[in-house]
């Protein structure tokens, strides 16, 4: 029998029927469409946006050899460029600010160069070069206690760091006139350096003759009795 849709017979159909009849099949109506719902039935929801992915800014070691190639080639500002463009992608590695600091302290660019040298030293505690170079730019600056302090910390880190023996032994020698605490350091670099530098050898012989010439003159010697003659009895 073919379903009717009349409304007459849909009224008829449901007058004819107890109240509670009536909500059950409401209840099992609501339900269905709920069900529905779940399954899939209802509207959906547009996917979430894609995020961009991160540029690739390719491998640091990789790039930072490459720059190294264009200093030694004397390529300077391009050097320079690709050490910027280092330390923007990866801040934290400390290689790349010690050799942007030393490129802007070789242009005179002092401020700059303490900058990324400080970068460079707060990110590696054990970055000596770092500390070398801090300490003559302090000194070209007349900080001399910070200049003192950043050699002294480049030896701690290595005693056998030969520059730094030098750096210090002049900061001692010409600016602190501290010549006595000098001596050792020049003594020092000459022999990391394993061959003579005729200016350090000259200045370690001033100051061992201006030590002897401070020294006191010796006392002379008491004088002795004159002899005599022997007498016989």
């Amino acid at each position: 029998m073919k379903a009717s849709t009349d409304p007459m017979t849909v009224t008829a159909f449901r007058s004819s029927l107890p109240k509670a009849g009536v909500r059950a099949l409401l209840l099992a109506a609501m339900t269905a469409v709920s069900a529905c719902s779940m399954m899939g039935g209802g509207p959906k929801l547009p996917p979430p946006p894609e995020q961009p992915a991160e540029p690739d800014k390719g491998d640091p070691q990789a790039r930072f050899e490459a720059a190294m190639t264009l200093w030694q080639q004397h390529q300077v500002q391009e050097a320079e460029d690709a050490f910027k463009s280092l330390v923007q992608d990866f801040p934290d590695l400390s290689g790349p600010w010690t050799n942007l600091g030393i490129l802007y302290a070789k242009s005179n660019r002092r401020e700059m160069a303490i900058g990324a040298l400080t970068k460079a030293a707060a990110l590696n505690r054990e970055n000596k070069i770092a500390f070398n170079w801090l300490g003559i730019l302090h000194r070209e600056a007349g900080d001399l206690e910070r200049a003192r302090l950043a050699y002294e910390r480049a030896l701690a880190l290595d005693p056998d760091y030969a520059l730094a023996h030098y750096n210090l032994g002049v900061l001692l020698d010409a600016h602190l006139q501290q010549p006595m605490q000098a001596l050792p350091h020049y003594r020092a670099y000459l022999t990391l350096r394993g061959e003579d530098d005729l200016r350090v050898m000259a200045w370690i012989a001033k100051i061992e003759a201006d030590a002897r010439a401070a020294e006191p003159a010796p006392e002379p010697a008491p004088p002795t009795a004159a002899p005599t003659p022997e007498t016989t009895p």
